[in-house]
C-alpha cells in the first residue's frame, strides 16, 4: 500500500531544525529545487494496493539516501 505524504515532519524539533540549520545549505536547496514525486510514478508497480502492510513513504527512503 503506496500513499504519498503530505508534508515531510522530520521530528517534533523541526522548529529547531529551521534555527539551527542555514537557510543556504545544500541539502535544503536540493530539497526545494528538485521535485521527488517522480518516485511515486516509479514504484507504483512495485506495491500491491490491497495486500500486505502499509509501505513507508518511498520519498522519505530516497531522500535518507542522499
Amino acid at each position: 500500500m503506496l500513499k504519498g505524504q503530505q508534508k515531510f515532519v522530520m521530528s517534533k524539533y523541526q522548529g529547531l531544525y529551521d534555527m539551527i540549520i542555514p537557510k543556504d545549505h545544500f541539502l535544503r536547496q536540493l530539497n526545494d529545487l528538485v521535485d521527488f514525486s517522480f518516485i511515486y510514478d516509479e514504484l507504483l508497480n512495485s506495491y500491491s494496493i490491497d495486500m500486505g502492510r502499509g509501505a513507508k513513504d518511498p520519498v522519505m527512503l530516497f531522500k535518507y539516501h542522499i
